[in-house]
This record gives structure tokens, C-alpha cells and sequence, in this order.
């Protein structure tokens, strides 16, 4: 079945009548106006300068024909089926493949046909991706198509379908190596990032692109004004770009995206799998022996052997060099996503805030899944806002509103001024088997690599090899976990390095959040032709009753703990102090709940096969759980451990961590 949300029929100039989605008041919200002032489409910060005010100082009307002055918003008023379509090629001064010719970035562009009729000047909105061509984009691997003669007819997802109408151009780029484009990719690094800011270069007037057969293109209908947005790989590229401080980029939607491709490959020197560079680049990139060359080094140069932060993953590290953003930034992420995980978003966040970046957050329960997905209606109403702020200058209120919007329960979301809610984390001490209670002397942990998470959180009030439990009493109140919780130990060891794998659980019977499943139903957002439909399949949220949750799960390398580039082995017989870090949540955990804090040491399920057979001794009092909560009071310990029945009626899998079709 497909519904069709609110809708209004519009007179275009081609006499044909044309649907357009009608939106209303956003219900996700933002953050309190950016105190900058606007500046030019070129310029480094706030608002682009939109269309009508060029058009005004141009001596055309001040306010274009797809703006409507009342409602502050863009309207549907383009025919979409009488878009232009058009394939060009960017030059760059790149020769990734070494045959002696400047590679080319291939760039696919759909816009209303009065950008040709009236010199009508228009923003961006930019999805740059290594997929287009290998693996499709969302839900339903949606793949670019061409005519006969070479040129884009469906651009995947409904953002041109949505956009173009209502006064924008959708660019879909294909970065270097992959797709239509020549070259090779070097899988995040200065090579793709590059490739995307030559076309940011080129839409500004600052670079040059030609046509299949050679004719040069320029882009004179571009305001200058670009948004990137993108899921996963491509909205890696998104901050990879704006942490450049490209002029003309002025928003990005990074959706699931990675800040740091070292923290996607391993979690301080513990590597979730081997050769993970080379093998994507192979898969989305040209097989060609000069291809093969350049993900050879990628191979060379990944440090798999020693998980060492080194130069070559620093060059692939936007964090690093996010105080040159000049772009704001609306992040999306799913706070179950173990694929791209929570840790970029908090550490991207992080940086953003430092530098005073304009930004906006939304959390769902959900994990490496678009909100296109999950939250439709409110996205697709959020998202024209933001681009209508950023990119065509109206002052909508969109940065008015809260900054963080956060989905508590499946559907039921939550609105905060900040996030996260604490910006320092309460220690909870350890006792032998009780979480809350400061305890003395010590306990031991032998490396048990056949331990699985099941065997992990099962029977916690009992003694298992291998494992060491802290449990809590059940809390007397609501806790809300806003933040990344830590856990440092001071250990003695009998190697000179071993992993650690730290885990969060809460016991107790609930009805929780499981996944998503694709229904047969549709809704459709923007306007269709007969070869890109703006039609796509709804999901449902799904929910089991269990007896437990992870919270969150957290591994280091022991010799890396105070440092990633430099590792510090351990002294064999002496004490030191290990912190593993956790990955960030925002968690409301009930009243009668029990908190669970389980410490490992090897862990093959979610991470590469890297035991060393090692035995530790604990600390107690040298040890603690670092708990972000909002509520002055923090677990205490039971009196007595009370035996938890654990019913694991599903067993937990590893999920792909590394699934480049997502």
C-alpha cells in the first residue's frame, strides 16, 4: 500500500500539473540562533546569503518564485519531470592511478530548467559517495541510471525528487576511483576528499569540468551555497570535507558517519578485523592493477600488526582538524549502531561544541539505519528547515529549537537544550562482586577467548571463569546514563599487554527495542516519473520481551591506554592503570532495574581473534566504573548479591561491523 502524505497541485510552466509535498511545523528541534551574522555564499560562516538577496543586488525581484515570504519556506513549484538532467566532469589535480592524466570526478545533477530559462541561481544539496555504481544507496540499494546517452536519469533516494522542486540542485558525486570517475581511492583519505572539494571548488566558479565529449561546463546556475548529506561512507566524506574548510560548503547532514577511521577499524589498539582498508577500497573501486597497487599500500601502511595510531590514520582522522570547520553540522546517529559506532558521533560532537560550531543532534534507538527510515515525516519537515536556514537564508526558526532530539522508547522521542545532559561523569567504586561499594584487596581474571557475550551476561550472580561481575542494588530511582561511561582499573598483569573488553548491562524484565523490519507499505516524499519514483517502503519497529540490555560495550588494548601512537607495555608483575572507554548512550534506566558491569579480557565475537592467554589481578580499591548520570544519586552496592535468572531466549550475534552496503 502507498500513502501519500498532504498534498497540493501547482500550475507549472510546462502545463504539467505537479505534486508537491506540503510541509508544516518541524517537530524535531535545533539550537539557539547562530550569534554570526550571515555572510556571502562564499564567505566562512553562518547562513548562506540566499538567491533573493543576490537576486536583489542583481536588480531581479528580492525574493524568488519558489519562496513563500509567510511561511518562511521553500515551496514545491518546479515541474520535476521537466528537471534538467545533466552528467559532467570535474577536473581535479589529482593522478591517484599514475597513467599521466589528471583524474576526473564524475558529478550528476538534477535542477529546475529555470536556472536555464531566467538565470534563476540555486544552493546545493550534495550526496558524494563511493556507492552510486557497486552497492546502491538506502533501504532499498538504489542505484544511479543513465539514458542512452550517458546522462543521470534516477538519482537514488528522494532527495531530488523532494529538493528540486522547491528551488534546489541535487549533485551526486562520485568520488574518486569509483563509479563513472577515473583514479583510485585511498578509503578516506586526502585523495577522496580532495576529489569532493574540487566540485565544491567547481559549483563556486573556482574550478573547471567538462562534458562527456569535451565541452566545458560551467556551473553559472549554482548560488555557491552547498549542503552535503549523506549516510555511513558518504557522510564520512561529509565531515572529512567540511574539517578541510572548503569555501562554499556551508551545512552537513552527517548520517551514522565516522569522525575517525582509526576508531572504525579498532578500539584503542584492539582491531574489530585485519585488512579492512584494502578490502573496501577493493570493493567499491575500480579493479584495475593500478587500483590494486594503491590498496597494497593501504595494506602496508594500516598498522594491523601493531594498532598503533600512526600518520596514516591521522590523515583519515576529521576530529583532528574539525577547528576549521566553517559549515554547521545536524548529526543523526542510532544509538544501537555497532557498525559505525557511537563513539564518532561523541567525539565529532565534542569537537563541534569546542569550536563553537552551529549544530543540531538527533538520537534514535535504532542502529546503522537512516531517520528517513524510522522518523519520515519529521525528517523529511526538519530537513527542508535546515536547508532552507542554511542554504537558501530564511529565517525559519529552525535554530531556535532545542538542540538535541532523543528517542527514549520506539516512537517516543524527547527534546533537550544540550547534550549531553553531564559533561563529567560520576565514579561508582567496585567491590568483590557488588557495583557501588568501595572494596579492598583484589580480584583475578584469566583470559578465556571461548567466552561468549551470552556466557558473559548469563548467571551474573555466580562465579565463571574468566569473567568478573559487579552488580548493584536495584536503583531506588531513575537513572538517566547521558554521555560516555569509562571504566579504569588498575591491574597487574603476568604479560606485557592484553585486551580489555568492559560491558554495561541492566537486568530486569522489559519490553525492549530489537530492530526494524521493512513492511509492504510506502509513503512518497517529493514528486515521481516513470523512472524515479519518490516512493519508498515504511518500517516498523520491533520490540522482545528479555531479561536484560547491553548499555554499551567498551575494548582497549592495555598497552595503548595512555597512549595510541606511542604504546607503553606493561611490566609484567607491576601495577598500572587501564581505562577502557565505552561507547557514548543516552539511556533512561528504570527504577527496580540492576546494573551490571562485567570486565573481560579477550573478546573474538566482537573483535578480531587477539588473546594472549594473559592473567590479571584487580585492584578494587584502584578501581571504578565512570558513570555519566543526571541524577545526584549513583548505584549503590546490595548487602547481599540476589541470584538473577537470565533466560537468553536469542542468541546475541556479532553484527557486520563492516557492511559497505549500508
Amino acid at each position: 500500500m502507498t500513502t501519500v502524505r498532504a498534498r497540493v497541485t501547482i500550475l507549472v510552466s510546462s502545463s504539467v500539473l505537479s505534486l508537491g509535498t506540503v510541509t508544516g511545523t518541524a517537530s524535531a528541534v535545533g539550537l539557539p540562533d547562530d550569534p554570526r551574522p550571515p555572510v556571502s555564499a562564499s564567505g566562512a560562516s553562518g547562513p548562506a546569503a540566499s538567491p533573493q538577496a543576490a537576486g536583489a543586488q542583481a536588480g531581479r525581484p528580492a525574493t524568488p518564485p519558489y519562496v513563500d515570504p509567510a511561511t518562511k519556506s521553500t515551496q514545491p513549484i518546479y515541474d520535476y519531470a521537466d528537471a534538467l538532467r545533466e552528467s559532467v566532469y570535474v577536473d581535479t589535480d589529482l593522478d591517484t592511478d599514475a597513467d599521466g592524466t589528471n583524474d576526473v570526478v564524475a558529478v550528476d545533477i538534477v535542477r529546475p530548467r529555470e536556472t536555464d530559462l531566467t538565470g534563476l541561481r540555486i544552493p546545493v544539496i550534495m550526496d558524494a559517495s563511493p556507492y552510486y555504481s557497486c552497492c546502491g544507496r538506502g533501504n532499498e540499494s538504489e542505484k544511479k541510471t543513465y539514458d542512452e546517452n550517458g546522462v543521470i536519469q534516477k538519482m537514488p533516494l528522494f532527495y531530488d525528487n523532494y529538493f528540486v522542486p522547491r528551488g534546489y540542485a541535487v549533485v551526486g558525486v562520485d568520488i574518486v576511483g569509483t563509479g563513472r570517475s577515473t583514479g583510485c581511492g585511498d578509503v578516506g583519505g586526502k585523495d577522496e576528499i580532495d576529489s569532493v572539494v574540487a566540485v565544491i571548488d567547481w559549483l563556486n566558479g573556482r574550478n573547471t569540468a567538462h562534458t562527456a565529449d569535451g565541452h566545458r561546463v560551467d556551473a553559472s546556475w549554482s548560488s555557491g551555497a552547498v549542503g552535503m548529506i549523506g549516510k555511513s561512507y558518504d557522510g564520512t566524506l561529509a565531515n572529512g570535507v567540511a574539517a578541510t574548510g572548503v569555501k562554499g560548503l556551508k551545512t552537513i547532514v552527517p548520517i551514522s558517519a565516522i569522525s575517525s577511521w582509526y576508531d572504525y577499524t579498532r578500539s584503542g589498539g584492539v582491531p574489530y578485523s585485519d585488512d579492512y582498508m584494502p578490502w573496501l577500497g577493493g570493493y567499491v573501486g575500480h579493479d584495475t592493477p593500478a587500483c590494486d597497487a594503491v590498496r597494497a599500500d593501504l595494506g602496508d601502511n594500516d598498522d594491523d600488526e601493531t594498532g598503533d595510531y600512526t600518520a596514516f590514520w591521522a590523515e583519515r582522522d576529521y576530529v583532528k582538524t574539525a577547528s576549521k570547520l566553517k559549515a554547521s553540522v545536524f548529526i543523526t546517529h542510532g544509538l544501537s549502531d555497532y557498525n559505525v559506532q557511537t563513539n564518532h558521533f561523541s567525539q565529532w560532537w565534542a569537537a563541534l561544541a569546542k569550536n563553537k560550531v552551529p549544530r543540531k543532534l538527533w538520537l534514535g534507538l535504532e542502529d546503522h539505519v537512516d531517520p528517513f527510515e524510522f522518523r519520515r515525516d519529521a525528517w523529511v519537515d526538519e530537513l527542508h528547515d535546515w536547508f532552507d536556514y542554511w542554504l537558501q537564508g530564511l529565517q525559519n526558526g529552525v535554530m531556535k529549537e532545542p538542540m538535541a532530539s532523543i528517542e527514549t522508547a520506539p516512537d517516543v522521542w524527547r527534546d533537550y537544550k544540550t547534550w549531553p545532559a553531564v559533561n563529567r561523569s560520576v565514579p561508582v567504586p567496585l567491590s568483590a562482586g557488588k557495583l557501588g561499594a568501595l572494596g579492598k584487596g583484589t580480584v583475578t581474571i584469566t583470559d578465556d577467548p571461548e567466552l561468549t557475550e551470552d556466557d558473559i551476561v548469563d548467571t551474573p550472580s555466580e562465579v565463571i571463569a574468566g569473567r568478573q561481575m559487579f552488580l548493584s542494588a536495584p536503583l531506588p530511582v531513575p537513572i538517566r546514563i547521558s554521555g560516555t561511561p569509562s571504566v579504569t582499573l588498575k591491574i597487574k598483569a603476568d604479560a606485557t599487554t592484553t585486551p580489555v573488553t568492559a560491558r554495561l548491562i541492566e537486568y530486569g524484565a522489559a519490553q525492549r527495542y530489537s530492530g526494524i523490519r521493512r513492511t509492504d507499505d510506502s509513503t512518497c516524499e517529493g514528486e515521481s516519473v516513470e523512472y524515479d519514483d519518490a516512493c519508498y517502503y515504511t518500517v516498523e519497529k520491533l520490540t522482545a520481551q528479555t531479561d536484560h540490555g547491553i548499555v554499551s560495550r567498551g575494548w582497549i588494548d592495555a598497552a595503548h591506554s595512555t597512549s595510541l601512537s606511542k604504546p607503553k607495555p606493561l611490566t609484567p608483575g607491576k601495577w598500572s592503570t587501564v581505562t577502557v572507554p565505552l561507547r557514548a548512550q543516552d539511556q533512561v534506566i528504570p527504577k527496580g532495574r540492576v546494573l551490571g558491569l562485567a570486565v573481560t579480557l579477550s573478546d573474538t565475537e566482537w573483535t578480531s581473534p587477539n588473546d594472549t592467554g594473559a592473567t590479571i589481578d584487580i585492584d578494587l580499591a584502584g578501581s571504578k566504573l565512570n558513570l555519566p548520570v543526571t541524577s545526584g544519586r549513583t548505584p549503590t552496592a546490595p548487602t547481599k548479591v540476589t541470584p538473577i535468572d537470565v533466560d537468553i531466549t536469542t542468541p546475541t550475534q556479532r553484527p557486520d561491523l563492516h557492511d559497505p552496503t549500508n
